[in-house]
């Protein structure tokens, strides 16, 4: 069985250059996006589960609640890292939603840790930081990186924050406490500048550069036993006028980019970071 495929949801991805076999499951993309009940997720999860491999592509970042369900495909202890823009940690409802998925990795019984890097949005900050997993962070098992060279003095003291000229030795750190334990990786396009990726989100401050050094750190001192990359854009399609309504609201009123332009800019990023993550590379 092929230990890595092309999930499409939402035709975020051109299937055909990908290099990857593919699995259509449009159907479920408009019931999964960026919310979904529990028991449409356990359809999906009971559907598809035997089909996928170790590593997965699937569509915009509205879908990365799904992160949690790959995860759960794992058996061994494990952190989980994760370069976003967002730290998706938030405890209010619903349950499943792109924005909170932090938390159902942190549910499952081998994940030992949750480690965000990149995080560039205000939900890092006060007052946003009030609805995020604060307990979690306090006891040790959720870690958030934010960006802080734009924040006040005071703010730059936070708990896990990053600055761009030293970032790169935090993240050895990490690496080396890690001790070459196993991980499993999960990207989202939007943690990546604007130049470098077209997603349905604010752009983070990452290059793809960045991205490919610390992919290749956590390859070389860790054992990566699973990943997944998700975030390319796609234009929002649902199912139910709830789920419609409140996307609408979270979503940044940005307007569309050029498709063909984002396709493009999207699949360089890919070709770039897949074969570190998915162990195909050299």
């Amino acid at each position: 069985m092929p230990t890595a495929f092309h999930l499409n949801l939402d035709d975020a991805w051109d299937a055909s250059a990908l290099n990857l076999p593919t699995l259509d499951a449009r159907e479920w993309g408009p019931q999964l996006r960026f919310s979904a009940p529990s028991r449409l997720v356990e359809a999906f999860f009971r559907e598809r589960n035997g089909q996928l491999g170790d590593f997965v592509v699937y569509g915009s970042g509205d879908f990365h609640h799904l992160s949690a369900l790959w995860i759960r495909r794992t058996n061994e202890p494990l952190v989980v890292v994760s370069f976003d823009n967002h730290p998706d940690w938030d405890i209010r409802p619903p349950k499943w939603c792109c924005g909170s998925w932090v938390n159902r990795a942190l549910e499952l019984p081998n994940v030992q840790k949750v480690s965000v890097w990149g995080c560039g949005n205000f939900e890092c900050w006060w007052p946003g930081q009030a609805f995020g997993n604060r307990r979690a962070e306090r006891a040790g098992k959720l870690d958030v990186h934010p960006w802080a060279d734009d924040r006040p003095a005071k703010e730059q003291r936070r708990r896990g924050a990053i600055f761009r000229g030293s970032w790169r030795d935090q993240f050895d750190g990490f690496v080396r406490e890690l001790g070459g334990g196993n991980v499993y990786v999960t990207v989202d396009l939007d943690c990546l500048r604007a130049g470098d990726a077209a997603t349905n989100w604010e752009s983070g401050k990452f290059s793809t550069e960045d991205v490919a050094w610390a992919l290749g750190r956590l390859r070389s001192d860790t054992r990566v036993v699973a990943g997944d990359i998700c975030g390319a854009f796609s234009p929002p399609r649902y199912a139910r006028v709830k789920q419609r309504f409140v996307s609408t609201i979270d979503h940044p009123k940005l307007p569309p980019p050029d498709a063909e332009q984002a396709r493009g800019v999207n699949q360089a990023a890919f070709a770039k970071l897949w074969p570190i993550l998915s162990g195909t590379s050299g």
